[in-house]
């Protein structure tokens, strides 16, 4: 068994280098290959900052990205503090070793391994002591150039603070594919009917998904089965005395009673910020303004 161990957070292209390589020396080496994950979060469990951790995707997400890449096997481990206290030694002996019979192990060059931390360097003779071959990984902008990719490192955390800052197209591009939003239709105050903008109002299954910073977007609405060219907007609708924030969004060419059904927006690029417009005619206008430049 061939592994490689991480939280994935967005399965993002600097990932898959990885679980490319991964899954190439299995095949190679007639041998399976396993993706070792944790949830929830160790930051939620551990406490470093767990209050603004947002994630870039669900589990499940996370799950059928992995599968997708054609890895033999995922593993998802309970993260909790006991499993936190783990030596480094102790996961390789007890977890990897002893539990899903590993016999090589990837690791990146700057990984820190159990709670003392340990680098790849001080893993390799550990791991030889307890028969596992360990693979040092290089920096993934030589991976990422290696592969005619952008050749800078890409990162959970800076994808988030793309996203955040509504730079979706940046994000976009990190990902390798467009970040989206899952949740259920809800009751909204039905205002952009009155000025013949209907909008769905988007309530997340994961609240703790990330959602992008305020403003005005191009997304694909995904609803019953098909897809559909929309604008998102997000923040707290200041023209009609908004006070906390929402996801809606105007789906071209559709006009279906959607109320309880699921709907996925996937992000295609920023239109605009957030606008206190002085009058709904005014917002109208800018919102005619906003659906051409969807089409």
């Amino acid at each position: 068994m061939i592994a490689t161990t991480g939280f994935f957070d967005g399965v993002h292209t600097g990932h898959r280098l990885v679980i490319e390589r991964l899954v190439s020396l299995a095949r190679e080496r007639g041998d399976e290959s396993l993706i070792i994950s944790f949830w929830p979060h160790p930051r939620a469990v551990l406490q470093d900052g767990a209050r603004e951790l947002r994630l870039l995707e669900t589990l499940d997400e996370k799950k059928a990205r992995l599968s997708a890449l054609g890895v033999d096997r995922i593993e998802i481990l309970d993260f909790s503090r006991a499993f936190a206290s783990l030596t480094a030694e102790e996961y390789l002996r007890d977890v990897l070793r002893d539990r899903f019979g590993v016999t090589t192990f990837l690791v990146g060059y700057d990984n820190r391994l159990g709670s003392d931390c340990l680098t790849a360097s001080a893993l390799e003779p550990i791991a030889a002591r307890l028969g596992i071959e360990l693979i040092e990984l290089p920096p993934l902008s030589q991976l990422e150039a290696s592969a005619g990719l952008r050749g800078f490192e890409v990162s959970s955390t800076k994808i988030r603070k793309a996203l955040q800052e509504g730079r979706v197209e940046e994000a976009n591009e990190m990902l390798g594919y467009g970040y989206s939003l899952t949740g259920v239709v809800v009751a909204g105050n039905r205002m952009g009917r009155t000025i013949g903008f209907p909008t769905a109002n988007l309530r997340l299954y994961e609240p703790l998904k990330l959602v992008p910073g305020r403003g005005v977007y191009v997304v694909e609405a995904e609803v019953l089965g098909k897809k559909y060219r929309g604008m998102t907007d997000i923040g707290t609708r200041p023209t009609v005395g908004g006070t906390f924030p929402t996801i809606e969004t105007h789906i071209l060419d559709f006009d279906e009673d959607i109320y309880g059904l699921p709907l996925t927006i996937t992000f295609v690029r920023r239109l605009r910020d957030e606008i206190h417009f002085p009058s709904l005619e005014a917002l109208k206008a800018q919102l005619e303004l906003d659906r051409e430049a969807c089409r």
